[in-house]
């Protein structure tokens, strides 16, 4: 659940969760079939095989706000939000990236930040958010703005866009 609620346009499958979280596929399988009963996540047909069902979380559940924000809290990054990216000014664009962006736990919240940036004064304020968030360390790639196009373009990890 945690990778959909950080990625809501992720969509997962029921082989690749069980080799992910490493148990069975019943295991996995009835816990899916919960989520979709409480309509926390809907169903998807793969249109090129109809045996494959992916899953996406319902963003228009009533509590999809109320727990993205909590895993947003869990992760760290409404603390960098506040602390780093909305005093910053200049940022067009975040890109959470790494194993985050995964939907996995890391120690590290790897961001790419798109726009004119003052680095010395985002490394001060990387420095406060980490004493907020002891158990994350940040790391940031910074990209002026038209250097973007070039880090979609290269990019081979998974990302998604955290502001814009």
């Amino acid at each position: 659940m945690t990778k959909l609620l950080l990625n809501p346009a992720s969509k997962v499958y029921l082989r690749g969760l069980e080799r992910e979280l490493g148990v069975s596929s019943n295991t996995v399988r009835l816990e899916l079939n919960k989520l979709n009963e409480m309509h926390l996540i809907k169903v998807q047909v793969d249109p090129d095989n109809s045996k494959v069902k992916h899953y996406a979380v319902n963003t228009a559940h009533p509590m999809f706000s109320s727990l993205r924000g909590i895993i947003m809290q869990f992760v760290g990054l409404d603390q960098i939000i506040e602390q780093v990216i909305d005093k910053l000014g200049n940022v067009e664009k975040v890109y959470l990236t790494g194993d985050l962006a995964e939907g996995k736990d890391s120690p590290f919240v790897d961001l790419v930040l798109i726009g004119d940036v003052d680095k010395n004064y985002l490394y001060q304020l990387i420095q406060k958010a980490e004493g907020l968030i002891p158990q994350k360390k940040i790391r940031v790639a910074v990209y002026a703005s038209q250097e973007q196009h070039s880090f979609l373009e290269n990019f081979k990890g998974s990302y998604f866009h955290l502001l814009n």
